[in-house]
């Protein structure tokens, strides 16, 4: 849509102006030393693993390993596969294997995955190993910020242990909410007989490789720090690829279900709703990831989109259908409607978070090229 599209193009610009500020954007002197030993140590171990987002399969490369030789094993896993769209992660991982490149699909949440993921990695390590039978093998996870490598080198830590008494003496790694805190390179054993290590490294996000469209995705996904690009215009963005999206159809018998209910009806429920229920809603009452708050916003969004009937094609309609979503939002998100511009940061803030937990739907931004579609 030509609205989507404006919205997209001008958070992106936001995206590249916030990386070329010397000393307060996402790019500092951290990110191009850890760039650097990453590509020092990539000669030295056996795999190396790209950690993709799977909503943004392209725009999430890492883009210095296009500079490596063909000869260097590498292979590629799409994290955060439950919160992308199912059938799209499938056209993707069959893309990248149409490239001659391993493609691996994973939630890093998920013990069964990440047993699998464990049984693939070392299958991988003993291809390259061949003949020999008692080895030490090192992986080495890279990507750019906020895909997950250090919640995948912790799970996959957790899975590998081999003994009682190895449990207690491993370390983990930080898992870390916000793009950039992984500082340095640390090691974890994820397998013993034969011994297999991995590596764990910051995320390294050059400003350089940025187009307007992948920074607008990336922004939106949590590879870059929401406050410097702002929450309410990512908000913004999330809201008009709602609108052009199907996802919202979804919640339509959420509307149904509360029209169709008559008063008795309500009443009878109110009657024998426990008390424990209604403390618990007053007591979480401005707790957004409470599951008859996320319903109310649900129901917001549907009816909102559902009852306009201007063009979404123009900026000015679909600016002025945000506009009366947001309205909507304060109410569902029970924040005060006259706290200001702090109060449309904390709704955005929420409706941010609730996005990227997969609340709200499960979108791949990146398309499928076409010949894979």
């Amino acid at each position: 849509m030509a609205a989507t599209a404006i919205f997209a193009r001008r958070l992106g610009t936001s995206v590249k102006d916030a990386g070329a500020k010397k000393g307060s954007g996402w790019f500092g002197p951290h990110m191009a030393a850890a760039s650097q030993a990453i590509l020092e140590r990539i000669p030295m171990v056996d795999l190396t693993i790209e950690i993709r987002d799977s909503r943004i399969p392209f725009s999430s490369a890492y883009g210095d390993l296009d500079h490596l030789p063909s000869s260097s094993r590498r292979m590629i896993v799409l994290n955060k596969m439950d919160l992308a769209d199912r059938s799209q992660t499938k056209k993707w991982v069959k893309h990248f294997e149409e490239q001659n490149c391993i493609c691996y699909a994973v939630n890093s949440h998920n013990k069964d995955n990440i047993k699998e993921l464990l049984l693939f990695i070392q299958a991988q390590i003993r291809e390259i190993k061949g003949n020999q039978s008692n080895y030490t093998a090192t992986a080495m996870l890279v990507g750019i910020p906020n895909v997950g490598k250090s919640a995948i080198s912790n799970s996959l830590h957790q899975i590998g242990r081999i003994s009682a008494a190895e449990k207690g003496k491993l370390k983990h790694a930080v898992i870390s909410p916000f793009p950039g805190e992984t500082k340095d390179i640390s090691s974890f054993k994820i397998a013993s007989h034969p011994n297999i290590y991995i590596l764990d490294t910051p995320g390294v996000l050059a400003s350089k490789s940025l187009d307007v469209e992948m920074g607008s995705k990336l922004a939106l996904t949590g590879a870059i720090e929401d406050y410097l690009v702002g929450e309410y215009e990512l908000a913004q963005y999330f809201l008009a690829i709602l609108h052009s999206s199907d996802d919202y159809k979804h919640w339509e018998k959420l509307c149904t279900t509360e029209n169709d209910r008559s008063p008795i009806d309500h009443t009878e429920k109110l009657s024998v709703s426990s008390d424990s229920d209604k403390r618990r809603q007053k007591q979480y009452s401005t707790d957004h990831t409470q599951d008859f708050i996320v319903r109310d916003v649900r129901q917001a969004l549907f009816k909102t989109i559902s009852s306009f009937n201007g063009n979404l094609e123009t900026e000015k309609e679909m600016m002025g259908l945000i506009e009366a979503q947001f309205a909507v939002l304060h109410e569902a998100f029970r924040v005060l409607p006259e706290s200001g511009e702090d109060g449309c940061r904390r709704v955005a803030t929420k409706l941010l978070n609730l996005y990227r937990t997969g609340r709200l739907g499960h979108y791949t931004l990146d398309p499928v090229p076409r010949n894979f579609q």
